[in-house]
């Protein structure tokens, strides 16, 4: 079952599929492994002007002893989902809890959180815009306050991790560049939207004719774009959308394309340096045969230019089919290398 879901996510991020939202069967729950499924007040999301909802779904996986050792806190990695499929089901497709439980067999106990952030468009990209809502300070404030005040956990950046998949990977690096105080150590897993995001005048008047009411069935590859466009070029004054179209008078409007080049991660790690510097430890991969792997190559060299520190891997695989194995032996085990340990 798990191969099934692996290759239809694949079909969907490879091809301009109808935009489905992805659903995966729950994961066992190893003995031991408590979850918790919870709602986190977004502040930094009120009054957003797509109507997405302020209250967030969040799923919150304890390691075995915290059930039994009342005075122990724990690092926590906060875990963040891709495009067209929400936190719960990105869990369950992830075997989250036999992840947490692995580790903690291995001596490595950790509390991970996965929070949902589907939106109208089908992903909030993680970024600050009026229209979608403040992704990113939700994620950075919002949650980890939360999290920290209902939850024992190492409430210091010392014992945070982010990562995340694909837009999660993207989300890992604004958030992380954005908000370096908050977390210790980042992984990003086949990072997308590194790269400056461009149009051309056919596809730019394509992604500005959908029919609002229409977006459900604009296909995968359109919806992302159309996803990207109100996050990262928001206008409150041009609805029903509130975004500003990167074309304006049968011409590419080169500010909008500036804006959206001020939210490529690629284009972001030049001014922020001493925030990516600061981190205790990086770390991102990509699979060999991932569309992907060119811009996530990259944004290694990148980092590499600028004498940032991390770690990197081009493996055997796809853009899906080992990531969550890869999130159980290598992800986790990274965090359990550099976070605080539970105490």
């Amino acid at each position: 079952m798990k191969a099934l879901i692996a290759g239809a996510l694949l079909a969907l991020l490879a091809t301009p599929a109808a935009a489905q939202n992805i659903t995966a069967p729950p994961p066992p729950i190893p003995e031991g492994i408590t979850v918790e499924e919870i709602k986190v007040h977004g502040a930094s999301l009120e009054g957003n002007l797509e109507g997405n909802e302020v209250e967030r779904q969040v799923m919150v996986v304890l390691p075995p002893s915290y059930a039994t050792n009342l005075n122990k806190r724990y690092p926590v990695v906060y875990y963040l989902h891709g495009f067209a499929i929400d936190g719960k089901n990105f869990y369950n497709f992830m075997h989250v809890p036999e992840a947490v439980a692995k580790n903690a067999a291995e001596g490595n106990e950790f509390i991970v959180v996965v929070p949902s952030t589907l939106t109208k468009m089908g992903g909030s990209m993680y970024s600050s815009s009026v229209t979608t809502g403040d992704f990113r300070k939700f994620i950075a404030h919002d949650l980890v306050e939360y999290i920290d005040s209902h939850y024992r956990t190492i409430a210091r950046r010392g014992g945070r991790g982010l990562a995340g998949h694909s837009m999660g990977g993207y989300g890992t690096w604004v958030i992380g560049m954005t908000y370096p105080e908050v977390f210790d150590s980042i992984w990003a897993q086949s990072a997308c939207c590194v790269s400056p995001r461009t149009e051309t005048v056919e596809s730019a008047t394509a992604m500005s004719q959908v029919p609002y009411e229409n977006v459900d069935n604009a296909g995968f590859g359109m919806r992302a774009g159309l996803a990207s466009a109100v996050a990262w070029a928001p206008n409150p004054n041009n609805p029903p959308f509130y975004v500003d179209w990167p074309i304006r008078d049968g011409e590419i409007d080169p500010l909008v394309i500036a804006k959206w080049a001020n939210n490529s991660p690629l284009a972001m790690v030049a001014s922020h340096v001493g925030a990516l510097k600061s981190f205790d430890a990086i770390g991102a991969d990509v699979g060999n045969q991932d569309g992907l792997v060119r811009d996530d190559t990259l944004i290694h060299e990148e980092l590499e230019k600028f004498g940032i520190a991390h770690e990197w891997e081009v493996y055997e695989g796809t853009h899906t089919d080992k990531i969550g194995q890869r999130f159980a032996d290598v992800v986790l085990p990274f965090f359990a290398e550099h976070l605080d340990k539970p105490r």
